[in-house]
């Protein structure tokens, strides 16, 4: 069975907050040099430690100016509440990670002359992907049915179309010929938005973006959700030269 001290550093204190918690538990309120006496944590480690333990809400110090300060250890169920904090302040260091490692691991792609290849999964990856073309600093080239995807991603859609208009990133579409595209021709197409309409596409479930040395693929169905992101100048500038081609030979 593990003992106080291993519990209280797995409930992340350090060892020598863990010795001293744990010796103002077992022995009631000390002076900080009793205390290094007792524990044997050096005199000034043992100052340290004991602010560490007061500033986490552990400890409560009595006396100061003209007096020797007096410590105690404050109630043990400050512990489960502190581990509680520092989960959900992990939890959230996780998700800025989650959100970061593209931009990390393009950088590390950059200089080892790799593809950078990023995979997500769920209406989260999808968004996250979508939000990935709003860094664009180039024409946005789309291929994308609308009638096939939308619907499975209407209010992050929304969400986006706002955000890239007030950004004002230009996006050139293709499109199949059907009721939705050439409705949307009428009722989206503006300053920054062509569409054009490739007779012969049958309905689709992934979008290709092609932007910024980037192309990604976003699939939405109803029971399939995902996104995946290339960033490589090859990759793009041979998917940009065929979007190119095709969108100068349509109408």
């Amino acid at each position: 069975m593990k003992n106080e001290i291993t519990i209280l550093i797995e409930s992340g204190l350090s060892e020598e907050q863990a010795i001293a918690y744990e010796a103002l538990l077992e022995r009631g309120p000390q002076k900080a040099r009793a205390l290094s006496v007792w524990t044997g944590v050096k005199r000034g480690l043992i100052y340290k430690t004991l602010e560490q333990l007061e500033a986490q809400g552990l400890v409560s110090k009595k006396g100061g100016t003209g007096t020797v300060s007096t410590f105690s250890a404050n109630h043990p169920s400050l512990l489960l509440e502190n581990f509680d904090r520092k989960q959900k302040e992990f939890s959230l260091s996780r998700e800025i990670l989650i959100h970061s490692l593209g931009v990390f691991t393009s950088k590390f792609n950059l200089i080892a002359g790799k593809p950078n290849v990023q995979f997500f999964e769920g209406e989260e990856g999808i968004k996250i992907a979508m939000n990935h073309s709003l860094r664009s600093k180039t024409l946005i080239l789309q291929y994308i049915d609308n009638d096939s995807i939308v619907p499975y991603l209407e209010k992050d859609n929304k969400e986006y179309v706002e955000k890239r208009h007030k950004n004002k990133i230009e996006k050139n579409m293709i499109v199949p010929d059907d009721y939705y595209s050439k409705k949307m021709i009428v009722e989206k197409q503006d300053e920054i938005t062509k569409i054009k309409i490739l007779s012969g596409l049958k309905p689709f479930h992934t979008t290709i973006m092609i932007y910024n040395n980037t192309v990604t693929y976003i699939t939405a169905r109803e029971n399939k959700k995902m996104a995946v992101i290339i960033e490589d100048p090859d990759i793009y500038e041979v998917h940009k030269n065929i979007f190119e081609a095709v969108w100068e030979r349509l109408v």
